[in-house]
């Protein structure tokens, strides 16, 4: 029997999340991926699972069988990554089948391949293409929308930061970006490559004496979302975990990877990125804990005669993403996206609606923003 929902990658940290928040919203979901013991393995872990109505399905990663396994569902969320890599055949099948996708990507070259190569046709059939539903570049997506909220700011300066362990997945993707892809900021509404070698950025950490340290991270989805909106003409964003240990050591464990690599075949590359990421983060990470792993999104926006800045302090980074992604099925379901074909969370459900959601759940507090125009 169809489902109107597929986590595609269920056996992961995020798409387990994601299977556990739509629990909590009722909805019926497939758990799909490449191995179904693992995929049921990981699903036994949720507590209370058996109360909503769910299967667990194996599937090649081909259009075809990804296709038939979609037909007669509504909404696609994928956490099969590197996206880049991975992700054109699950939005091939969710155009042959009908139905919306969602991610939780924040490659730069994933979303504006996706938008060139897929944007349009999804946008012809009603359909929402909607990357990077996740923590690190929704919640600073709605902290930079309440700031422009005030007119005429036209500049957005966007940092985040969160306490935590990273997952295999991320970083495999922070790995395959650093060597794979470029990565860009905006500026005057056209992309600007970030430095190849930029190292580490000091930051002012709201909240906190201490300064942090901070990379583009691959330049995050920001500026791909607010190329598309006609207030904003500048985009930074960068981000890091508050463990400046941890830091120090990220330009360094990429260093030592791009020199393994520079004089390898594209196949060869893939494999030998994917097997530094194992040795990196090999296990999955613990259950996250509420007390200790935080997150925090500030933007500062700016225009000729005006300030903003908001602030969001959350906690849990990946139950964020969990429940962003199974929100954004649950309205799916009721409704059409604000905007079809590519969009971001807050283009298609809108910033403050998803906030209350993020409120709702007790996964971040209530923004601080300050104005002055």
């Amino acid at each position: 029997m169809s489902k109107p929902v597929v986590v595609y990658g269920a056996s992961g940290y995020t798409g387990r999340l994601i299977c556990e928040y739509l629990r909590e919203y009722n909805v019926p979901f497939v758990a799909a991926g490449r191995d179904k013991a693992r995929l049921q393995e990981s699903l036994d872990h949720i507590p209370g699972l058996d109360t909503v109505d769910h299967e667990v399905v194996e599937v090649a990663h081909e259009v075809g069988p990804l296709t038939e396994l979609f037909a007669g569902a509504s909404v696609v969320c994928n956490t099969v990554g590197p996206f880049s890599e991975y992700g054109h055949e699950v939005v091939q099948a969710c155009l042959a089948s009908g139905a919306h996708y969602l991610d939780t990507t924040g490659e730069q070259d994933w979303l504006i391949s996706a938008e060139e190569r897929y944007g349009a046709d999804m946008a012809a059939q009603g359909l929402l293409l909607s990357p990077g539903v996740a923590q690190m570049y929704t919640t600073g997506e709605i902290a930079a929308n309440i700031c422009l909220e005030t007119p005429g700011l036209d500049t957005l300066d966007i940092l985040v930061f969160w306490k935590g362990y990273p997952t295999v997945a991320s970083t495999r993707t922070i790995l395959v970006n650093a060597a794979l892809s470029s990565a860009y900021y905006l500026e005057q509404n056209e992309y600007q490559e970030w430095p190849a070698d930029g190292g580490l950025h000091d930051v002012v950490v709201p909240g906190h004496h201490e300064t942090g340290l901070a990379l583009p991270w691959g330049g995050t989805s920001h500026p791909v979302w607010f190329k598309r909106d006609p207030r904003v003409a500048n985009v930074k964003a960068i981000g890091g975990v508050f463990d400046r240990a941890l830091m120090q050591g990220v330009p360094m464990i990429v260093a030592a990877v791009l020199e393994q690599i520079k004089d390898l075949p594209e196949a060869e590359k893939l494999k030998v990125l994917n097997e530094q990421a194992a040795a990196v983060r090999d296990e999955m990470p613990p259950r996250e804990n509420q007390r200790l792993n935080t997150s925090l999104d500030s933007v500062h926006a700016s225009g000729p005669l005006g300030r903003a800045h908001c602030v969001i302090h959350g906690t849990c980074n990946y139950k964020q993403t969990g429940l962003l992604q199974a929100y954004a099925a649950y309205s799916l379901l009721q409704q059409p996206p604000r905007r079809a074909g590519f969009a971001s969370a807050c283009q298609a459900f809108g910033h403050r609606e998803l906030l209350g959601v993020l409120r709702s759940f007790g996964l971040v507090s209530n923004p601080v923003l300050t104005v002055h125009a």
